[in-house]
């Protein structure tokens, strides 16, 4: 009976040193965050930003009669305001830009209107083709001809049939297009993507 009291009393005690010793032991340290893989290194933008005026966006996308049944890509997105916009339609958009100031911009702009469960801000380069841009229903751009005219080929290979297209300022060299309009000083160029 002394035998069992005596392993009892150590057991006891050595339950009680563990506890004791569990409750000294240092927090953990919280874990550290996994390795994120760099931002894409980028070129210098082929273009100086130069925000888009509200009557012109509400036009371009009045002009590609966008509906919530859209997807928007605004491809050089800038700030974020035509994709913003086509959120408010209620369209899904997505906007494409090379400068990480413009879609931090952009990504704020679209917090503040309450929209970012519908658009989604990529930071590349609108000729990579790792960007696909395959599910747009409607493509909008605000770039350079020269810019317009390098980009056609994309916009016919990967675009589907009836795609819309809509550029504010400049035209796409021999793609004559189907509609144009102008607002205040600006002139809106409106294109579908043809069959193959």
């Amino acid at each position: 009976m002394r035998k069992l009291l005596v392993v009892t009393s150590i057991v006891t005690s050595l339950g009680l040193a563990l506890q004791v010793a569990a409750c000294q032991r240092p927090a953990q340290a919280p874990a550290v965050p996994q390795a994120t893989q760099p931002p894409p290194t980028l070129r210098t933008p082929d273009v100086i930003f130069v925000p888009t005026q509200d009557p012109v966006v509400d036009a371009m996308l009045k002009m590609a009669n966008v509906t919530k049944n859209d997807v928007v890509y605004d491809l050089g997105c800038g700030d974020g305001k035509i994709v913003i916009a086509a959120a408010r339609l209620g369209a899904r958009a997505v906007g494409v830009d090379i400068d990480p100031k413009r879609i931090e911009e952009a990504n704020a702009n679209a917090k503040k209107a309450g929209v970012t469960d519908r658009v989604q801000f990529i930071l590349g380069d609108i000729f990579d083709p790792n960007i696909k841009i395959s599910d747009a229903s409607v493509v909008t751009l605000y770039l350079l001809p020269t810019l317009n005219v390098k980009l056609r080929p994309r916009l016919w290979n990967e675009l589907k049939p009836g795609t819309r297209v809509v550029s504010n300022s400049f035209d796409m060299g021999d793609w004559k297009p189907e509609n144009t309009t102008q607002v205040g000083n600006y002139n809106i160029y409106f294109w579908t993507i043809p069959k193959k």
